[in-house]
């Protein structure tokens, strides 16, 4: 068996699947791809099919060689890069991509989903688009799915329009692992939500707003802002509001006011 149970690895074999997330992101030719976690290979040939570059980075050296034969022409002809190292840990300067100007697909490990978005959404070089199989649970949460949002969904909804594309059971994969997961896309990657205003600044009232889930959003932010009440009221926000029911504008609308 090739997965490595340490590493999180599932891989999956659906043709159909495979295909959804490919398409998902209007992979064409001339494009450029960044997969991240190319495992055995399965998607990484859907992806080629486009005629787009492939930009691969595998951790687990064992699947390196693997990879190298299955892929012996596309990587001499220069379509595929593969790249074996650690993406968490991986300067992206180094790989010469520029912001805006490739796609990130992949099938990540559940356990470094934060991390990866945090480090292609947060950092200097975000992708066009990005293109994952994450958990279900975790992508309904991104997505605020039941109408409440979180740190998280707040997080990634500042750099770009998260959706749903469907749920993915577990019997897809090899193996197969104890939850369902889910298509997640990422559209219109920027950072244009933070013109006019701290990047820093914006977190660090978001995440004092969330620090206590069940308190009130006054509650949690007058930690940081003794005179919250009247931030609130001038951003149309009743004092008793919680955390969960401040849309991102609204979020926007709280920092402008106390940093006016």
């Amino acid at each position: 068996m090739l997965q490595k149970k340490t590493l999180g690895q599932n891989f999956l074999h659906s043709p159909r699947i495979l295909q959804k997330i490919v398409s998902a992101g209007e992979v064409a030719a001339g494009d450029t791809v960044l997969e991240i976690g190319p495992g055995d290979g399965a998607l990484t040939a859907v992806i080629l099919q486009t005629g787009a570059s492939v930009m691969a980075v595998e951790k687990d050296r064992r699947l390196v060689p693997i990879l190298q034969k299955k892929f012996a022409r596309e990587l001499t002809g220069g379509q595929l890069k593969l790249i074996s190292a650690d993406i968490i840990d991986l300067n992206l300067e180094n790989l010469r991509l520029v912001a805006y100007g490739f796609k990130l697909i992949a099938n990540i490990p559940y356990y470094i989903t934060g991390e990866i978005l945090r480090k292609f959404l947060g950092g200097p070089c975000q992708p066009s688009v990005m293109v994952m199989l994450v958990q279900k649970e975790v992508a309904e949460r991104i997505i605020a799915r039941d109408g409440k949002e979180s740190l998280l969904s707040i997080s990634v909804k500042c750099y770009g329009r998260p959706r749903l594309l469907g749920r993915v059971a577990a019997g897809n994969f090899q193996p197969v692992p104890k939850v369902d997961s889910a298509i997640l896309i990422v559209e219109n990657v920027s950072k244009k939500f933070f013109e006019g205003f701290s990047e820093d600044g914006f977190f660090r009232i978001v995440k004092a707003g969330f620090a206590h889930k069940r308190k009130q959003l006054a509650g949690n932010l007058r930690v940081l802002f003794p005179d919250i009440e009247k931030a609130l009221e001038k951003t149309g926000l009743p004092n008793e509001i919680r955390p969960e029911n401040v849309s991102l504008e609204k979020w926007k609308g709280i920092l402008k006011v106390l940093h006016a």
